[in-house]
């Protein structure tokens, strides 16, 4: 069967990068079942071709008008799909959709009717604002860390900024690759447009935002970049959590260690 992606080398590289971190994902824990979505926005690189391909499947409503993603097209990951499985075949556990005119719907083109992500509310109304605002990030990552999602069950780390800044404290990378921290969303029900503009709220801040007992979305110019701010944030709770497992309270950088990385690195906050 061809595939989109034959003789297409700037898209096949996209998504099979989505392939990569999605088999870090799972590597990791973080995607138990079919947990976890991704979004990427594949516009800039579709051709006239691909333009022109009919729709495979009927028209699917977004439940909103998102006007700035008129005549977009995603890759997401399909619904009730594994990211075990996208890693091995990205085509056949995700696909292609086509935004239509009405910016309320969409279609899928490639390479299968598989259906997107049950939060495709959340990330098409994330891409949406990005597209708004003049951004060039690409990417939209869900996962669940464990070390993360174990942290937002207390209550004092979802007072604003104060994961941030003990996540911060344990490593001077973090400072640096994650530069905006960690906004907080209080819970919401999953797949929920309450969800979706809670965290659109909390990305005109930071790059990086924790789904109380649920998991973190990051938004990137590629999906590797919003997998490292991930990584590198996990990196953070597991050396907070291993001194906490020896008994002792990290003492963590000092706030005039921070502002030394902050002015030496140029950093935003």
């Amino acid at each position: 069967m061809n595939s989109i992606l034959d003789f297409r080398p700037s898209l096949a590289k996209q998504i099979n990068e989505v392939a990569e971190v999605a088999g870090y994902l799972w590597q990791k824990g973080w995607a138990e079942r079919n947990g976890g979505n991704i979004t990427i926005n594949i516009t800039d690189i579709i051709d006239g071709e691909i333009k022109k391909m009919p729709a495979i499947s009927d028209n699917i409503p977004i439940g909103r008008a998102l006007a700035h993603l008129k005549g977009c097209y995603f890759f997401c990951k399909g619904t009730n799909l594994r990211m075990r499985d996208l890693a091995r075949n990205p085509m056949e556990n995700g696909s292609i959709i086509r935004i239509l005119d009405d910016c309320s719907n969409y279609v899928i083109i490639a390479d299968r009717p598989v259906k997107p992500t049950s939060e495709i509310a959340s990330h098409l109304s994330i891409h949406n604002y990005l597209i708004g605002k003049g951004s060039n990030y690409k990417a939209v990552l869900h996962t669940h860390p464990i070390d993360l999602v174990a942290m937002s069950h207390n209550p004092a780390f979802l007072k604003k900024d104060v994961l941030t800044n003990l996540l911060w404290s344990m490593i001077p990378e973090t400072r640096a690759f994650c530069p905006r921290g960690l906004g907080i969303i209080p819970y919401a029900l999953p797949s929920s447009f309450e969800l979706a503009d809670a965290t659109i709220r909390e990305l005109d801040e930071y790059d990086v935002v924790m789904w109380e007992k649920h998991g973190v979305t990051s938004v990137s110019e590629n999906i590797m970049e919003a997998f490292d701010m991930v990584d590198t944030l996990s990196k953070s709770a597991q050396i907070y959590i291993a001194a906490k497992s020896m008994g002792f309270e990290p003492q963590g950088m000092t706030n005039e260690q921070l502002y030394e990385m902050k002015t030496a690195f140029n950093l935003p906050k």
